[in-house]
């Protein structure tokens, strides 16, 4: 299975805050959507990720989260995936580098995100379907 069926499942949208948005417009954008990571984008395209660990990591510092932008704590150094990645190397990539959340990129351009458990998801769905049909198939043989 690649990247690309797990995003035709999922959808393609992708939740995205501008660099110069304050953190806390971030979290707030995080709280809206139930989700656990936005992308940053600027003019020329992605430029970073923030997720709730790194806010988790500002507020144990106590900072104040309106006082902060994105741009300048969002992870700038972006693993990022293509369409094309088979599932299990992506687990891989995400499990080396602790990451959940991963921007997949086509030609440049953001095409999608899949968090773990997207991919935990899918991984479950085809050993289902795996398993369904080897039943059938040794019901059948019998």
């Amino acid at each position: 299975m690649r990247i690309c069926d797990i995003l035709r499942r999922k959808g393609f949208e992708v939740v995205t805050i501008a660099p110069d948005r304050t953190v806390l417009d971030a979290v707030q954008t995080l709280v809206e959507h139930n989700i656990g990571a936005v992308v940053v984008v600027d003019g020329s395209g992605l430029a970073g990720i923030l997720s709730e660990r790194d806010v988790l990591r500002l507020t144990a510092q106590s900072t104040d989260l309106s006082t902060l932008r994105v741009g300048d704590v969002m992870t700038s150094d972006v693993v990022i995936g293509d369409g094309s990645d088979n599932l299990r190397e992506v687990m891989d990539v995400m499990t080396r580098n602790r990451i959940r959340h991963l921007p997949v990129v086509d030609g440049g351009n953001l095409a999608g995100l899949v968090s773990i458990g997207d991919l935990v998801n899918a991984l479950r769905t085809a050993v289902e379907t795996e398993n369904r049909h080897l039943k059938q198939y040794i019901a059948g043989a019998s």
